[in-house]
């Protein structure tokens, strides 16, 4: 049964079009590296634009990569995983592939497959082109609304133009008053003298902004190079429970190890234990 299943799980990869030749070989030890990759290929054949992290480096982007595929498969196409199997990357993942890609081959060869994609396709690209539009339509209306309140304002203008025409061609004709005239520049010498002697004002403070500014940088940089020194003198000294914290390490390194074997052999013997079961009730019925 385990070689008609991985004949399958071949026969239906190659059909899939999967680029790499997959072989018995390549599961008779743990192989995560490949089952992340077929599991990647896979989920990017059922939804091209998913988002889940390549990365199977550490321990733990395994095990979220693991979580990832296996929530993505149960809310996206309702196939229940088991990700202790996945994760083991032997011959019992190989069977929770078979899950997927069964699913993926089934509709393969279904017909009409074809062009319900191109419907799919098509239906998003109408979808696109209809979000340009109502954007472009928005932007329309927008543009509609201030012309026609320009132009409101504009009429009102040119209605005021009789009246305005008459003040103008009186203010023109009128003879110039020097005295005024010369009134009205003081004003305007006055009022620009104020504003220049603001602007004196604000460059002085500006000079003394400035100058504070320096100062708290340079105490700011004093303050980073003890910082940087004390930092330096605390990398230097080794902790006093540095010797302790690497012995428990080592020691947890060697739980995991024993932790895996005793996993492996437990699952080797539940595999068995399941065979004998099936046995016991075939020779029973």
């Amino acid at each position: 049964p385990a070689l008609a299943c991985f004949s399958d799980f071949t026969e239906m990869m190659r059909a899939l079009g999967y680029p790499r030749l997959i072989s018995m070989e390549n599961f008779h030890t743990p192989n995560f590296p490949l089952v992340s990759e077929v599991l990647l290929w896979l989920v990017r054949r059922y939804e091209p634009q998913t988002d889940i992290p390549p990365d199977v480096e550490t321990e733990q982007d395994r095990v979220f990569f693991i979580k990832a595929v296996a929530q993505f498969m149960a809310t996206k196409a309702h196939i229940k995983l088991n990700t202790k199997k996945l994760y083991q990357a032997d011959g019992y993942a190989v069977k929770e592939l078979l899950k997927v890609t069964s699913v993926l081959y089934s509709a393969m060869n279904t017909k009409g497959v074809e062009r319900v994609d191109m419907n799919e396709e098509e239906s998003s690209k109408f979808k696109f082109d209809r979000g340009l539009k109502i954007a472009d339509l928005k932007a329309a209306r927008q543009l509609a609304s201030e012309i026609t309140s320009k132009g409101a304002s504009l009429y009102d203008l040119l209605g005021k133009e009789v009246e305005l025409r008459e003040a103008r061609t009186e203010s023109i004709a009128r003879p110039l008053e020097i005295n005024e005239a010369e009134k009205v520049m003081k004003v305007a010498i006055d009022c620009v003298l104020e504003q220049v002697q603001k602007t004196k004002d604000m460059l002085n403070n500006v000079a003394l902004d400035e100058a504070n500014l320096e100062a708290k940088i340079e105490k700011r940089k004093l303050e980073l190079e003890r910082s940087q020194k004390r930092l330096q003198t605390l990398q230097s000294v080794r902790p006093a429970f540095m010797d302790e914290y690497e012995k428990i390490e080592e020691q947890l390194q060697m739980q995991y190890s024993s932790y895996l074997e005793k996993f492996h052999n437990l699952t080797y013997m539940e595999q068995l234990l399941d065979d004998h079961r099936r046995a016991e009730q075939e020779m029973f019925e």
